[in-house]
């Protein structure tokens, strides 16, 4: 088939990448003229594992090509995908002026029997909206498609190619069979193909976002109240994890969610339903929550020092959102910087991949270390945010060294409370009490 995908962000880059990959002839379209000559170069603008290695395989075998030409694109596309940008407005509600562009403009280039996908996460009579506005301008009608995305920042690639399911919303059957033999490919292991009306589909994507968020921010909210009655969230998750009706999935405390899917989607559907009269409690309340989280690193950190920043300085372990990525939209990282500089801190910054876009947004205000070590040297505390594997098995012994004092807030519970205490941290988790170890913990150093 020949494909055009509209959009080389996350989602339009693996879309495109994977379709490639599995024998069609993409074309992605991007407005950005600087992006769309860097990916004609092989070079690959986001951290994704394994998408850079397809992006060249496939460039190379012409299957895969860039463009800002919507002619070139769009001409002769038997299928094409929507995959812009859906930004939150001020009322949380999905800013689509973006997709209705790129409507406007690929209405004429479209040919009769092209189907046109909807990869963006919309809301719930989007893809209606499409059909009329193409009728207006096109005097015809168009088949119209929803097909949302589940993929992980992170496992995008794997997620795309071994889907636990397909979900297509379409009006006709003759579309939903041009959509089945497309993801053909990537449905040997019998997963299903679901289809489903356009808002069903809509509305799909949003309640799966909104459902893990709700899973994060109910744990997060039970840990915190764990602190406060001296009971311990690991234990309490295993209690509650191995009851076959709740699992373990999203049930780990931290530092709040955040990234591009999560914090927008869960506005956006609260929006929704306020639009059509009906109040969003739980959607609110996990907004909320979220928010408040973001706090609780920097809280932790404002009470050890008894208020005084001034002077301290402070290193962080992880920016991006969570591990694998090089995102930080609306990471939790960035509200504890904030924080951190407001009190008068100085703060010492690693992260795998992350360094440069955080760069972007503080300049000099950061001090950025190439290695985990060199970010903790001369530093009063680590604060750990993401949960990369570099900061799994540190070497504790150089780590107590490096510090002014061996002090750890954990965000992410990556470590056993029993060697905390035994290598002498004061080590302050989520949802546990906060090891002490006075006896055991190494003075201060002058």
């Amino acid at each position: 088939m020949k494909i055009a995908v509209v959009g080389t962000g996350y989602v339009g880059l693996v879309t495109g990448t994977c379709l490639a990959d599995s024998g069609n002839t993409v074309i992605c379209l991007d407005i950005n003229a600087e992006k769309i000559a860097r990916l004609s170069r092989g070079e690959v603008p986001i951290y994704e594992p394994g998408l850079e290695e397809i992006v060249h395989r496939n460039t190379a075998s012409g299957r895969l090509l860039f463009t800002t030409d919507v002619s070139t694109a769009i001409a002769g596309a038997e299928v094409v995908f929507l995959a812009v940008g859906t930004p939150p407005l001020t009322d949380g509600s999905a800013d689509l002026r973006a997709l209705w562009s790129v409507v406007d403009s690929i209405a004429i280039h479209l040919s009769t029997t092209a189907v046109v996908v909807t990869k963006s996460t919309v809301p719930v009579g989007t893809c209606a909206g499409i059909e009329k506005r193409l009728k207006d301008r096109l005097g015809r009608d168009c088949r119209v498609a929803s097909n949302p995305e589940f993929l992980k920042e992170g496992a995008a690639i794997e997620d795309f190619q071994k889907p636990d399911r397909v979900v297509v919303g379409v009006r006709c059957d003759d579309v939903a069979g041009v959509l089945r033999n497309l993801y053909l490919p990537f449905l040997r292991t019998e997963n299903p193909f679901l289809i489903m009306s356009p808002e069903s589909a809509e509305m799909t994507k949003y309640v799966a976002n909104a459902l893990l968020a709700t899973k994060i921010s109910f744990i997060n909210e039970v840990a915190n109240l764990c602190e406060h009655l001296e009971a311990n969230i690991d234990d309490v998750r295993r209690g509650i994890g191995h009851d076959r009706r709740i699992g373990f999935a999203f049930l780990f405390p931290g530092a709040g969610y955040g990234g591009s899917c999560f914090p927008k989607d869960v506005q956006a559907l609260a929006a929704m339903a306020r639009k059509v009269g009906v109040l969003p409690r739980i959607m609110t309340a996990v907004h909320e929550t979220n928010s408040a989280q973001k706090n609780v690193l920097g809280e932790k950190v404002l009470r050890h020092f008894r208020g005084i920043m001034t002077g301290k300085s402070i290193a962080v372990w992880g920016l991006a959102f969570k591990p694998r990525t090089d995102d930080v939209r609306d990471a939790p990282s960035l509200v504890l910087i904030d924080q951190l500089l407001a009190g008068g801190a100085s703060v010492r910054v690693h992260d795998p991949e992350a360094m440069e876009n955080v760069r972007a947004m503080y300049g000099d205000r950061l001090v950025y270390a190439l290695t985990p070590l060199e970010a903790i040297s001369g530093a009063d505390c680590l604060v750990i945010v993401t949960e990369w594997g570099d900061y799994r098995r540190p070497d504790f012994d150089e780590m107590v060294r490096l510090l002014k004092s061996p002090v750890i807030f954990d965000g992410r519970n990556l470590y056993s409370d029993q060697e905390m205490h035994a290598r002498g941290f004061q080590y302050y988790p989520i949802g546990k009490p906060p090891i002490h170890a006075v006896e055991n913990r190494t003075m201060e150093k002058s």
